[in-house]
């Protein structure tokens, strides 16, 4: 009887320390960390968001990049954090749902995050230097199979999509390429855009404007359907390749044992601004649409993908390098 008491008090005791946490929230700076360098699309959608959070957190938003070590750097550094809602990363899969099955040890729990929502998705692209002497997929095809192992692919990272969405392709294809790992988006858009890498699975929005500006070729769309902004580029379905689906989505969870009261409110600033048409529009600019799902949707959403990228991982056996 006198251990039940004890269990009764402890409980209600966390009980009433979890809603003084949910009531006082937000008491303090809020620091979105996102774990890739400046320039890409993982640090420009949290930075649109960073601007409309503001009116709901008087003590101020900052997004912090925390790059390194394919996220898992930054990710460690939120793992780490105080779970009251204030310290949150939001980034692409890597540290949330790949990363776990690709590294044999991690110094955080990928599986203990608390979901709080997707932001939004974005199509991987193939986008190919224009020194490459190709102007398709099958062009692509035939020039790797002619020399095997001399094309160059850059990714954003060990155990980005770039980096996964160009072994399905080699898997898929029978080809065969040579992994070139950059920290982020920008250094491997660059490179590839300078003739210094050749090809780059790149997410649709960081490659659009060098797309546009005639720097870089993109031969096709990793989705189901053709994306807007670039409605002449087809998907691979329509020259041959329906398994090659590759989006990018980025997302936004906090460290295990934040309190549900908080993710809830946390969950509802964030839903409630990406249903703003002014965002959408921003969004759309980068290549994105705006999702704002429940926590328990992004939970379910991520169990798949880390299911679907280690299946990827083990049957393309692909490695760090």
């Amino acid at each position: 009887m006198k251990k039940l008491t004890i269990w009764i008090c402890s409980l209600a005791a966390t009980f009433t320390w979890t809603c003084a946490q949910a009531n006082e929230f937000p008491s303090k700076l809020l620091r979105l960390v996102v774990p890739f360098p400046a320039g890409g699309t993982a640090d420009v959608l949290p930075r649109i968001l960073s601007e409309k959070l503001r009116a709901r957190f008087p003590a101020g938003v900052i997004v912090e990049n925390k790059p390194g070590a394919g996220g898992n750097i930054g990710a460690e550094l939120v793992a780490r954090s105080e779970p009251d809602g204030h310290t949150l990363l939001v980034s692409p899969p890597g540290p949330i749902a790949i990363n776990r099955s690709l590294y044999a040890k991690l110094t955080y729990d990928a599986s203990q995050w608390v979901p709080v929502t997707v932001l939004a998705a974005v199509p991987n692209v193939l986008a190919v230097s224009n020194r490459l002497p190709v102007k398709n997929v099958a062009e692509l095809i035939a020039y790797l199979k002619a020399n095997p192992g001399t094309v160059s692919y850059a990714s954003q990272g060990n155990g980005s999509t770039s980096h996964l969405t160009a072994n399905l392709f080699q898997s898929l294809t029978g080809t065969q390429m040579v992994h070139v790992p950059y920290k982020g988006t920008a250094p491997a858009l660059t490179d590839l855009a300078g003739g210094q890498v050749d090809v780059f699975f790149d997410n649709l929005g960081s490659a659009s404007s060098l797309y546009k500006a005639g720097k870089i070729r993109i031969l096709a769309v990793a989705d189901s359907k053709r994306a807007s902004i670039v409605k002449e580029v087809p998907t691979f379905a329509e020259v041959g390749f329906t398994g090659m689906q590759a989006v990018t989505w980025f997302a936004v969870v906090a460290p295990p044992g934040t309190p549900a009261a908080v993710v809830t409110k946390l969950n509802s600033a964030l839903v409630d601004i990406l249903k703003q048409p002014e965002v959408q529009q921003r969004f759309a600019e980068q290549g994105a649409e705006a999702v704002g799902n429940t926590s328990e949707q992004m939970g379910q959403f991520v169990r798949g993908e880390a299911a679907r990228w280690a299946k990827v991982i083990k049957d393309a056996n692909v490695t760090v390098d």
